[in-house]
Formats: C-alpha cells, structure tokens, sequence
C-alpha cells in the first residue's frame, strides 16, 4: 500500500484547486475553486442556523433529492462543513424508496425540487423532517437568512460525512456510513491512478448517489481540475457534453458504455478525451474492443469496487489489450487479499473471496449492527496492518501474471451437475459471438441438475434479432462445454436496469423464477 497523503476534512476539497481556475460547470452557473469554497461556506452557515433552530445534534443527517446543480454538487462538502451527515437520495427512485431512506436515515431535512416534493405523499416524509425547494438553499429567507461563511472544519478523519444507500438488489437499502477520510482518500486515490491535473474537465455522468459518482466530483477537485455534471436523457447528451466542454474525462457502466459506443462521435468529442473509466460490472471483451477502435488515443481504465470499499482494483491501461479479463491489482491506498476457503491467503493460480481492508473501507451498515457483523469483520490471517475488513462475497483468482481476474459473485455462481460455473464466464461467450448487446446468465432450479443455465439477453442490433435467436445456440454450443450450455435463451428489447446504471439482476432473476415456476405448473 503506497504511503498515505496529508489527510483533510471532506470540506477542504474546494481548498485543493487555484483560486481562479474553474471548479464547477453547471447548466447556468460556473464557480471557481475560491467561489465555490465561498458558497459551500455560505450554505454551511445557513445549515447550521436551521439546525440550532430545531436543536440539531452534530452528525444530524440533511438529504438531497434532485438533480445535478448547486444544491446537489455542493451538500456533500457544506453538509459536512456544518457538522452534519450528507445523505444523498438517487435522482431515478421513486417515493417509496425515499421515504424508506427518509426513515432508516433519520434525515431532518430534505432537498429537492418541487417536483419531487409534490410527489410525495402524506407520511412519506417523517414528521421530524423538515423540507426545502432546492432553491432555498441559496435565496435567503426569514428563515433562512445570509450568513458569514463558515470556514473549513476542524472534522477528523472517523467523523461520519456521508450515508450512501446501496441499490437494494436484495431487501431493502442500506445505508453505507463513510467518514471524512474515506472520501477524502477514495478522491485522493482515483486522482493518483488516472493521473488527473489542474487541466482536466471530467464529465460526471454517474449519479452523485453512487459512490464513484460522487468521487468524480471529489477526484477533479483534488487533483484541481474541472467538474461538468450533467442530467444526460439520451446518449447523444454525453456526446454533445463532450465536445461542448472539452472533456478529457468520461466515467460509465457497462449499460452506458454500451449505448455510447452505438452512437456517432465527431473528431471534436472524440479529440480532447485522454481517458475513460468503467465501474459497475465488468466490461467484456468484445466492448473493449469496440471501446478501443471508437477511442483509440484513450486510455481505458477498467475498475472493480464495491460501496462498502469504493474503488478496490483497477487494470493498467497499458494492459487492457492483453488482459482484457482482469481486474488489476489493487488502487493506492487499499489492501487486497484474496482468501480461501479454508482461511488461508491464496497465491497465483489459486482462486478465493476478495477481501478489503485499509482506510477506505467504510465504517458498516447505518443502524444495522447485524448486518454489519456479516459483512464487515475482522482481517484474514497474515494481512498487513489493517485489523478491519470488508468480505465482499466475489470469488476471484489470481493469475499466473500476478494479476487477479473476476470469476463471480459467490451467491450467484451456478453449480449444475455438480459443476461450479460463473455467470461471468457464459456472458462473456454469450458476448464474443457479437450476436448480443447486453447479458445476464443465472441459475434455475432443476430437481435432476440441481441447477440449470439460463440466459437473458438482448440482440446486437434490432433488425437482426431474429439471425441471433437463430445463430446463438449453436456459437454457444461451439465456445461452451456441454455443462455450460444454456438450457433457454430468453431474449428482450432492452434489459432492466437499476438506480445506478447497472443491470438489475434482482429484477431478471425474480422473471426467470415466476417464469419457471409457471413453467412447471404447465400454465404456460
């Protein structure tokens, strides 16, 4: 693990950049770093007088639910300032998913534009919560009058900033606690990999409740660069944001990625960009491909994460032609290990759990000590340093090349006749054979396999829908061995997504299982 920086409160960022040069690129507003340190000071100030008002603790936890301008860019680091706790809502859920995150987070306050306010329904919103139009956070008001800006805070480095609630693929969200130096590391980190300066304009595409969504903000203003947020509706969006803005920096998931490629780029969107990073899922390697010739001059830096970690791995640009399967080696600052199943630490050629530990990982599941236990405890035997760690439930492998390469979620693997097989595996077949766009393979339940392969997938292209229900099985049947072999092939216009861009497993799987519990019954 490389030697930690000077670690800061989260609210320091603003401090990170030159006073001139600009931070932030809105719709309508442009801040330098001494402007934005400004406002953040002024909206810290006008926090804290609302919350000495209704008698707030310090820690008391202030929600935004909007989408990307002042209010939401710039709570992560006025929130904090104020002495309060950050909980960031996704811009794409619906009003039952906020009002569980209203309760389970036990917010005071609630952000968002009157749209989504009016959404709401009685008892949606707790009564202990107050709310704001986002504009309220900027316009003084009797309640809300201007104030002196606070200045940076004094926080140290375990006080909470931040309660990021994950996807919820299986139960409801949890929320993630991460402390000041979590973030402020995570920034420092993904700063260092990509080689990001004061030139750099990143496009943040991600949303700014999912940790890498956020950390595209936190990573720019570390290495003080240029933050663009934008809303994209369409692909095409991204596109006209790139060559508007002279991005050098452009973060997806697999899903965008997908879209992306698809559309027509001009050498004006094309020319400026230096880097692109994937997060959420592994890209296959026939999107690589397919990334590397629409972006030659590029590099392509895929990453491995998980929220209660951030970012864990990430592959050297310099090797994504070679080993497009990898995952790397481990981002500065964290410490990887790869664990048997017999408790022992495994070396090259052996495959088991990939383990976190070291600062930034999180502090565990907000008011879920149970939870946490499962998840977050102690560190294998012959670690380094860090006593804590966070079991992420994936099986890996570590290659003869040193590197480590993904195999699956445990929870997930399939086992039929006795075989275990990575869901992993049949989608990237599934994807070299150019016939599918997008993937999922999973388990289903069999009383002679025990478990059987099947595969929901979408064509490469509309019009040959029909050619790729034809052809897939019988590439499959030539890449794959028999055991592997999907038992059905269920095809879609489009694959469900969740709040963060990335497929939503959940979703198909609960599909596959009424499929075939339907199936069974003979009712279908």
């Amino acid at each position: 693990m490389m030697q930690l920086p000077e670690r800061c409160p989260l609210d320091h960022l603003p401090l990170c950049g030159r006073p001139d040069d600009v931070a932030l690129v809105l719709k309508n507003t442009t801040l330098t770093f001494a402007e934005m340190n400004h406002e953040v000071g002024v909206l810290a100030a006008r926090l804290r007088h609302f919350g000495q008002l209704r008698g707030w603790a310090p820690g008391t936890r202030i929600a935004s639910w909007a989408a990307k301008g002042m209010a939401t860019c710039l709570l992560p680091l006025a929130a904090p300032r104020a002495g309060f706790v950050h909980v960031p809502i996704n811009l794409v859920l619906k009003r039952a998913q906020v009002a569980h995150i209203l309760r389970d987070s036990g917010a005071r306050l609630l952000i968002a534009n009157a749209g989504r306010l009016n959404s709401l329904l009685d008892g949606d919103v707790p009564d202990a919560c107050a709310t704001w139009h986002e504009e309220q956070a900027f316009v003084a008001a009797a309640d809300n009058p201007t104030f002196d800006p606070l200045p940076p805070s004094t926080a140290g480095g375990d006080e909470l900033a931040a309660i990021l609630y994950t996807s919820g693929s299986t139960g409801l969200p949890k929320g993630v606690m991460l402390s000041h130096d979590n973030l402020w590391l995570g920034a420092a980190a993904v700063a260092q990999f990509l080689q990001l300066d004061h030139q750099d304009r990143t496009l943040c595409v991600l949303p700014l409740a999912f940790d890498y969504g956020q950390n595209q903000l936190f990573s720019a203003w570390f290495a003080g660069g240029t933050a663009v947020p934008v809303d994209h509706l369409i692909p095409r969006d991204v596109v006209t944001a790139v060559a508007k803005h002279g991005i050098t920096t452009l973060a997806g998931v697999p899903p965008l990625w997908t879209e992306l490629v698809d559309q027509e780029w001009t050498q004006e969107a094309i020319r400026p960009l230096l880097r692109l990073t994937n997060s959420g899922g592994a890209l296959s390697e026939n999107l690589i491909k397919r990334l590397r010739a629409k972006f030659p001059d590029a590099r392509l830096f895929a990453m491995y994460g998980l929220t209660e970690a951030f970012r864990s791995t990430f592959l050297d640009p310099a090797l994504i032609d070679e080993k497009p399967g990898s995952i790397g080696r481990p981002i500065p600052f964290a410490e990887i290990y790869v664990v048997k199943d017999d408790g022992q630490l495994a070396r090259e050629g052996e495959e088991g759990e990939l383990v976190h530990a070291g600062p930034l990982v999180a502090q565990g599941y907000w008011r879920d000590e149970e939870a946490t236990a499962q998840r977050f405890r102690s560190a294998p035997t012959g670690a380094g340093v860090a006593n804590k760690a966070v079991w992420s439930g994936d099986s890996v492998r570590i290659g003869d090349d040193g590197l480590m390469y993904f195999v699956g979620r445990r929870d997930a693997m399939i086992k039929s006749y006795g075989q275990r097989i990575s869901p992993q595996e049949i989608e990237d077949a599934a994807q070299a054979t150019g016939l599918v766009r997008e993937c999922a393979a999973f388990g289903v339940a069999d009383a002679a396999a025990g478990q059987t392969v099947h595969l929901v997938a979408s064509a490469a292209r509309t019009e040959c829908a029909d050619k790729a229900q034809a052809e897939l099985p019988a590439m499959l049947a030539r890449i794959l061995p028999r055991y592997m072999q999907p038992r059905q092939i269920h095809w879609r216009d489009h694959l469900p997504r969740g709040a963060t861009g990335k497929l939503d497993r959940a979703t198909m799987k609960a599909e596959l299982e009424s499929w075939h519990s339907a199936h069974r019954s003979g009712s279908t």
